[in-house]
């Protein structure tokens, strides 16, 4: 670049002033000029004076003296004010396409398992765009306000870096963030490892052997109970792999308790392979040998269960929530959960207990209740500390595989963003890009305790159920995806390829888990049998029982005229409203025998009653405190 401009630029004549005082600038404060000039006023200052002596020529008054001895000598190599002006264009230019990077690379992101995906035209992706051509690519910027680990870089890296990091498998969607310091903390994870993992030869072992559990159990279901409906997971196996992650690396920042709520779609799987359902028990179902006392007869792809696992950090209790066909309202049920364990374990924060919400992308972008819940998020009353969001992302919801017509968004996730949401997209067939995705994600919750989106993107093998042939309104999709070996398959070729598993180990794994299923077991047991957290619900009293069993809940005359008078005895010293004060006295009175209760006295009662035998009582809602027709007046303000 400086020979470029050397041919063509002279320190003399009308340039002089110019360079005199950029001189000036730079003596007072040598970072004042661009980077070019100060690297040739640093090397002036070394070089012969014009009277002949070697010594450093730093005194102003020579300056216009040294540049009419140097122009004599001809061409010099640096940059005249144009050219510093076209330099600064360009630097501007760089800092717009590290921007462009961050906003949009997201869309350049290689995304689909199918490779369906149209690459969309984003003219501010390409460095054309700004101005450079090729000649550019060796120019050297600065490049500090990035965390690519050094502070200059050549076009040429810069770009390879930005499109490493953000146009790879993972699509990272966070540059709409208000909050400076939790985008910058998302920018460091990314640029400084390029959006790609560090794991050890066990870790992508232990993956392998997550995505063999995850497509073996559909793959014998398939064989075993041939047309049965279970809403297989197949074609998205990496969603246990990004589960087992957010389980065992939430377990290691001291995540105690987790509540998922999930519908349909793999649901049977994360039965056995997350929370470790004995297979046996689950082919009981399928074969009708299990008994079923829920008055609707609730199917096995509807029903919750818990269990104690184990973590790096410890024993962590996992509770799926039954969950029925509306496939989203389940997520207020799980962070209500969240909420109550919170409370009983005085959790203010959300630092023990983690609500997981795992979506398809259909419901997720057309299920209202997703932005009801979301709007609560960082309420006061509501808060959970944040919410993991694992979006099982099909690309076909029940039939409609085009955008165009299922949504009015560029992506199902985009629901999230009225809250500030980040969202990592990630290819399901890139494993490893899946569980990095998933650590940023609960890393992101522990530190700022907010909600964040993993959508995988992957593909679903079989029908919306067993029953259904997808190909008939979806031939070229379901083309594809009879030609894809499947994603244990493509995980398990590249690790034997890096060396990383010998020859047929990956065949080995999926023989032992067939095994292990041939046998109603687990090849892996995560659960353990002899532990009982203190904070555990003791449900022993109610099993067995029905809900229209008698109880006895009266309570004594004497209890409940004391309860009345504590709830509406008023401090002495505060002011109670006309209107307050008439509906508290009307309930004193009520409270001696001598007026009649009505509904809302007898609300009170109950709840004091429980209150005083210690049971917490939580009422949630608009106006909770006075009631939503001033009714209530629990809280006086």
């Amino acid at each position: 670049m400086m020979q470029q401009y050397g041919s063509n630029s002279y320190l003399f004549g009308g340039n002089a002033p110019y360079i005199e005082e950029l001189y000036e600038s730079y003596l007072d404060n040598p970072g004042s000029v661009s980077d070019n000039w100060r690297a040739y006023f640093d090397a002036m200052q070394h070089v012969p004076a014009v009277d002949g002596t070697d010594k450093p020529d730093v005194a102003h008054a020579t300056v216009v003296a040294s540049f009419a001895e140097r122009a004599k000598q001809g061409p010099i190599r640096t940059i005249s004010a144009s050219a510093d002006a076209e330099m600064g264009r360009k630097r501007v230019a760089a800092t717009q396409l590290i921007a462009a990077y961050r906003y949009l690379g997201s869309r350049w992101a290689n995304l689909d398992p199918l490779q369906r995906q149209e690459r969309l035209a984003i003219p501010e992706l390409d460095p054309t765009f700004y101005g450079f051509t090729d000649a550019d690519m060796d120019i050297v910027f600065n490049i500090s306000n990035t965390y690519f680990g050094t502070e200059t870089s050549t076009l040429r890296d810069l770009l390879n870096s930005l499109r490493d990091t953000y146009c790879r498998s993972i699509g990272a969607e966070y540059m709409y963030v208000s909050d400076p310091t939790e985008k910058r903390w998302i920018q460091e994870r990314l640029e400084s490892t390029r959006s790609a993992p560090t794991l050890t030869v066990e870790k992508k072992k232990h993956i392998l052997e997550r995505l063999t559990a995850a497509e073996g159990l559909e793959r014998y279901l398939h064989t075993r109970y041939v047309g049965q409906k279970r809403f297989s997971l197949e074609g998205g196996e990496s969603f246990i792999v990004s589960l087992d992650e957010t389980i065992q690396r939430g377990g290691e920042k001291g995540i105690q308790e987790i509540v998922i709520g999930m519908a349909h779609r793999g649901r049977l799987n994360v039965l056995v392979n997350t929370l470790g359902k004995m297979p046996q028990e689950l082919f009981a179902e399928f074969e009708g040998k299990h008994g079923d006392d829920l008055p609707a007869g609730d199917v096995k792809y509807h029903q919750g269960f818990s269990s104690d696992i184990t973590s790096p950090g410890g024993p962590v209790h996992l509770s799926l929530a039954f969950n029925p066909s509306h496939l989203e309202i389940v997520n207020p049920v799980v962070e209500g959960s969240v909420k109550a364990r919170m409370e009983r374990r005085g959790d203010k924060d959300g630092a023990q207990v983690l609500p997981i919400l795992v979506h398809g992308d259909a419901a997720f972008a057309g299920q209202g209740v997703v932005m009801e819940t979301l709007n609560l998020a960082q309420t006061r009353g509501y808060g959970t500390g944040g919410t993991v969001h694992i979006v099982i992302n099909n690309q076909i919801g029940f039939t409609t595989s085009d955008p165009r017509d299922s949504r009015s968004t560029l992506y199902c996730s985009d629901v999230v963003k009225m809250i500030e949401a980040p969202v990592l997209h990630v290819n399901a067939d890139d494993p490893e890009a899946v569980v990095f995705a998933t650590q940023i994600a609960l890393d992101y919750r522990v530190e700022f305790k907010k909600d964040i989106v993993v959508d995988i993107i992957c593909f679903r093998k079989l029908g919306h159920n067993e029953q259904d042939t997808p190909a008939l309104t979806q031939p070229l999709m379901y083309k594809k995806i009879a030609q894809h070996p499947g994603t244990r398959k493509v995980y398990a070729d590249k690790l034997t390829a890096q060396g990383t598993i010998e020859a047929g180990e990956g065949d080995a794994m999926v023989k032992a888990y067939r095994d292990a299923m041939d046998a109603g077991k687990h090849t892996i047991d995560p659960v353990i049998t002899n532990f009982k957290s203190k904070y555990a619900v003791d449900w022993l009293p109610f099993l067995n029982r029905k809900w229209t069993d008698a109880a006895d809940t009266a309570v004594p005359m004497t209890e409940l005229k004391r309860l009345a008078a504590r709830i509406t005895k008023v401090p002495d010293d505060f002011k109670v409203h006309a209107l307050v004060e008439k509906v508290l006295n009307d309930r004193a009175t009520m409270g001696r025998g001598e007026l009649n209760l009505d509904w809302g006295m007898g609300e009170h009662l109950a709840y004091a009653s429980l209150v005083s035998s210690g049971y917490t009582i939580r009422l949630t809602g608009q106006d909770a405190g006075r009631g939503t027709f001033v009714h209530r007046h629990a809280v006086l303000h």
